[in-house]
Order: C-alpha cells, then sequence, then structure tokens
C-alpha cells in the first residue's frame, strides 16, 4: 500500500518539476538562459544547443550576451536565435559577443503571460490529479482483491487525499510567485 502511495508521490514531484521548468521557458522581458534551450545552432554538421557553444551571461536585468568560444560562430549563433521566432533580435557588434536585449513587456503582454502560466499549472494539476486517480485505483484493487482491509482503504485514500493536496498547493504557491514576477514593473 505504500508503494502505490510513493509512486504518486513520485509521479506529482515529476509533475511540479515539470512545471518548473515550463515556467522557466516563458518569456517574461527578464532574460533566462532557458530561453535558448530549444535553439541549436550548426556546429561541424552537428545541431548544438547554443549553451555548448558559448558562454551565455546575463550582465544587466534586462540583456543577455552569449560569448561564442569560436569566433566564427557568431553569425550562425545569431542566424539559429532569429530563426527560433524567440521574439529577441540578436546584436552583433563584431566585437565577438552576442547581444540580447529582452524589452519590458507592455501591460497587455503581461496579461497573456499570466493566463499562458494559469494554463500551464491547471495541466500540472491535471497531472496530479491523475496521479492521485491511478493511486486510488491501485489501493481500491487490492480492498477488492482481500489484501488491505476497508479500514486501510480508508487511511490510504486519506493519506493519497493529503499529499494530493500539498502538491496541489506547491503549484498554487509557484503560479502566484510566477505571475507576481511576470506583474512586476
Amino acid at each position: 500500500m505504500s508503494e502505490e502511495l510513493d509512486q504518486a508521490k513520485e509521479a506529482m514531484t515529476r509533475a511540479v518539476k515539470a512545471l518548473d521548468q515550463d515556467f522557466s521557458k516563458l518569456h517574461t522581458g527578464r532574460p533566462s538562459a532557458s530561453i535558448l534551450d530549444n535553439v541549436k545552432v550548426d556546429y561541424y554538421g552537428v545541431a548544438t544547443p547554443v549553451s555548448q557553444v558559448g558562454a551565455i551571461k546575463i550582465p544587466e536585468g534586462n540583456l543577455m550576451t552569449i560569448e561564442p568560444w569560436d569566433k566564427s560562430l557568431l553569425g550562425p549563433v545569431e542566424k539559429a536565435i532569429l530563426s527560433a521566432n524567440l521574439g529577441i533580435t540578436p546584436n552583433n557588434d563584431g566585437s565577438g559577443i552576442i547581444r540580447l536585449p529582452f524589452p519590458a513587456p507592455t501591460e497587455e503582454r503581461r496579461k497573456e503571460i499570466v493566463k499562458e502560466c494559469k494554463a500551464v499549472a491547471e495541466q500540472r494539476r491535471v497531472a496530479v490529479r491523475n496521479a492521485r486517480r491511478d493511486a486510488k485505483g491501485k489501493i481500491e484493487r487490492l480492498k477488492k482483491d482481500g489484501e488491505i482491509s476497508e479500514d486501510e482503504q480508508h487511511r490510504a485514500e486519506e493519506q493519497l487525499q493529503k499529499i494530493t493536496d500539498d502538491f496541489i498547493a506547491k503549484i498554487d504557491a509557484a503560479l502566484s510567485e510566477k505571475e507576481a514576477e511576470v506583474m512586476e514593473i
């Protein structure tokens, strides 16, 4: 019975981690290196993530810089960022550094980002509830097969609900934190 609860807890933990990753990929006006995770540059015939061909730094609150270790990659890195449609225009002044200015989003764009955050959080809540449903089904099967008593089933389901409530609260807390970050001017 504790195995079912552990499996549910593991699935719920994965959902919360996935939420953090999803939030980090949302463009909020603040630079984050994870925005470039899916940007690949052609490096000697191999599609390589930008993070593996140069140093990514955030020297200011709204600026990210990329300094390729191989200076011949300046052009290809710029093209890769432009073709990724991130809404960011790279600037290359010929000094070997690509600058990515992140403009502050408008009030309207902030509200759109908050909607996206809410949608992502709801997807993760559904994943947590699905894990609860699966675990509850396993617990009910154990009761039906006579492996546990009705009292044990009731206790396990109460424990499962408490675990679920804790993970939903974590998702809600992460969402409100992200909303506050997005709406901050």
